[in-house]
């Protein structure tokens, strides 16, 4: 019997295509002869066998040291000549904006069984989030589990059409996931009413000045949560932001804007940047902010795939992108040669036709435009993944104590970061969904309203 139908019995899945492994996770289980990447970066190790106990990593040790009383109860799932990874994460998603649950849940369905078990949920309408994350994390729906933020800005952001579309019933950046901030604020309440939606962070997205992000980030590291920013706040230049202590910076070529003559002072009014000063090799504006970047211990969540979409959109319209791909993966290279942490955060989807998620093309392009080596752009996507949510302690590397979270694969990704497209299994909290119970996503799912 082959692994894929073994892990079928195992979870219950008794008719073929099932959307979802609906029987509870087994209570101890050993994954045996697996090659093990652990999401450190360290070297894959062989002949490996991990034990999970219901939702948790029991042990992580050599096929030779599994001892009899480890196996004695154990459900065994043999990955002799499999890849074994920790699960993937990606960091930076969004599920509704607008709502619409029913293409939320197959894209996150597809998400789950490519091997994602966490998703940083990077503000939508957090009514809808927070059920979905709800019926994912008690297993009512195949997803992975979400994390996510609350969005803050200045009043002037609030005429942007997506901050209607996930504000049905309030006035836009008047609702707690989504708010409004001047002088006249009252922050700690901000901040208390962001938290009480579920959000674990704040968003620091735009037409703010430097004061009121560094209030903000002061709050909201005060009542114990994160805060996630723009790499340029509008008007708020890049080492101002950076200067107000964030935990995590999204969108690379944002950065670029601190090396520019003109930046504008609206969101709205964004411009293409100018590639004249990084044409020459590493910018020594640019190294300034990493290393206050490196020192702070920020993360940079680049989002390389959004700026090819971006490229692929202007061509198509015929105005000029603001950032090009090539500029936005010179810049995270010389980010990484800095000793910056790199996420892997997709901001968008594929089509219903793409078997894989946009994540797999992020760890692609990590690779093969930015310098990456395959198992630095895998601990992008799984440790580093887990520090963007302030998850690493339960998450983003196999080893006792962590959740079960975890995706097989059947050919190595280290040789080559693209058989990552060859995902058999995910194991999520102890929970496993063999790809063979996939479900492909279809257009009608995913249409947008």
């Amino acid at each position: 019997m082959n692994i894929v139908r073994r892990l079928l019995l195992l979870c219950g899945v008794v008719a073929a295509g099932a959307a979802q492994a609906q029987a509870p996770a087994a209570e101890t289980t050993a994954y045996r002869g697996a090659t093990l990447i652990d999401g450190t970066g360290g070297p894959a190790r062989t002949q490996m066998t991990v034990v999970t106990r219901a939702d948790r990593i029991v042990a992580v040790v050599p096929d030779r040291q599994a001892t009899p009383a480890m196996l004695k109860t154990a459900q065994i799932v043999d990955l002799s000549g499999r890849w074994l990874l920790p699960g993937l994460i990606d960091s930076h998603q969004h599920v509704a904006t607008p709502p619409n649950r029913r293409r939320a849940e197959a894209l996150m369905r597809r998400d789950l069984y490519s091997g994602i078990t966490a998703t940083r949920i990077m503000a939508d309408d957090l009514r809808s989030v927070g059920e979905i994350a709800r019926a994912a994390r008690v297993g009512e729906i195949a997803s992975p589990d979400l994390y996510y933020a609350a969005l803050m800005a200045g009043p002037s952001f609030f005429d942007d059409p997506r901050t209607r579309a996930v504000s049905a019933g309030v006035t836009p950046g008047e609702g707690a996931w989504m708010q409004a901030i001047d002088d006249t604020t009252d922050l700690p309440l901000a901040v208390a009413r962001a938290k009480g939606t579920g959000a674990i962070a704040i968003k620091v997205y735009a037409n703010l000045p430097a004061h009121l992000i560094a209030a903000i980030t002061a709050e909201a590291h005060r009542q114990g949560m994160q805060v996630w920013a723009h790499g340029m706040v509008f008007p708020t230049p890049p080492a101002e932001v950076i200067a107000a202590g964030p935990d995590v910076i999204s969108h690379t070529c944002y950065l670029a804007y601190q090396a520019v003559a003109a930046r504008p002072q609206r969101y709205q009014d964004r411009a293409p940047i100018d590639p004249a000063p990084f044409a020459r090799g590493d910018n020594a504006v640019m190294a300034g902010l990493f290393a206050e970047m490196k020192r702070r211990g920020m993360l940079l969540d680049p989002t390389l795939r959004v700026y090819r979409e971006v490229e692929a959109r202007s061509a198509r319209s015929g105005t000029p992108p603001y950032c090009t791909l090539d500029l936005a993966a010179t810049l995270t290279a010389q980010a990484h040669r800095a000793g910056i942490e790199l996420s892997a955060g997709t901001d968008g989807d594929t089509d219903a036709d793409d078997p894989y998620p946009g994540l797999f093309d992020e760890l692609e392009l990590l690779v093969d435009k930015a310098g990456l080596t395959p198992a630095q752009a895998i601990r992008s996507a799984t440790l580093v993944g887990a520090m963007t949510m302030g998850q690493a302690k339960e998450m983003g590397t196999i080893e006792p104590g962590k959740l079960a979270n975890m995706v097989v694969v059947t050919r190595d990704p280290v040789a080559d970061i693209a058989n990552m497209r060859s995902v058999a299994m995910t194991v999520k909290r102890g929970r496993a969904y063999p790809r063979e119970a996939y479900v492909p996503v279809t257009a009608q799912e995913i249409a947008r309203d």
